[in-house]
């Protein structure tokens, strides 16, 4: 999975539907009052940008070295100690996490005060489907209901949930993850009743969570 996400590295960094969007305005809007900050699963850099245009300081954290994040590692075994950063924030990543309990079991130990999750919802499992065989890393979406047990289980409070409908390219969105032939045939299948007017409709959830 590193090396997959190394080679595409750049494709994120440029890609437009990741590098702006209400979740990522939100997560700025929910960060206000914090100084520093650990974006998990950094991947483009989107989030760690947008936080140092507020006035935070970041730190940046990814598996994938292509991505050029500050520190090498996966969420699931975060180096650093207990509130470290007044923030942990992780956008569009958690969907790729082997554990995600201890994924976030880690987001809440790092982080002093708040914790904020963005990622794609749960559709159903054709949608799964048709993710997996987009981007093999892909180990699953969650439901709302989902994320709110996994916060709590960490002893975070959630606060605040926004869900956003989250149009995206359809053939960009398969290009960026090299998925092509019988593959793109299957997955255009699967996702049918969401493709309009060559776009993808995805739904995405973002969450702020208090810690205790």
């Amino acid at each position: 999975m590193t090396d997959h996400w190394s080679e595409r590295a750049e494709a994120y960094r440029q890609s437009k539907p990741h590098s702006q969007g209400a979740d990522l305005d939100l997560v700025v809007e929910w960060a206000a009052g914090c100084r520093t900050a650990i974006d998990v699963a950094s991947g483009g850099g989107h989030v760690a940008r947008r936080l140092r245009e507020a006035g935070l300081e970041v730190v940046t954290c990814d598996p994938a070295p292509g991505m050029q994040p500050d520190v090498i590692c996966f969420a699931e075994d975060l180096p650093f100690a207990d509130s470290s950063f007044d923030l942990a924030a992780t956008r569009v990543g958690a969907h790729h996490f082997s554990d995600i309990e201890a994924a976030v079991g880690e987001l809440a130990r790092v982080a002093g005060t708040r914790v904020i999750v963005v990622d794609n919802l749960y559709m159903g499992e054709a949608a799964e489907e048709a993710d997996r065989i987009r981007d093999p890393s892909h180990v699953r979406n969650y439901t709302e209901a989902e994320w709110r047990r996994f916060l709590t289980g960490a002893a975070l409070e959630p606060e605040e949930v926004g869900v956003f409908d989250f149009p995206i390219e359809f053939e960009p969105w398969l290009e960026r993850s090299a998925c092509t032939g019988e593959d793109a045939e299957r997955v255009r299948t699967l996702l049918a009743d969401r493709i309009t007017g060559g776009e993808v409709v995805l739904e995405r959830i973002a969450l702020r969570a208090r810690v205790l």
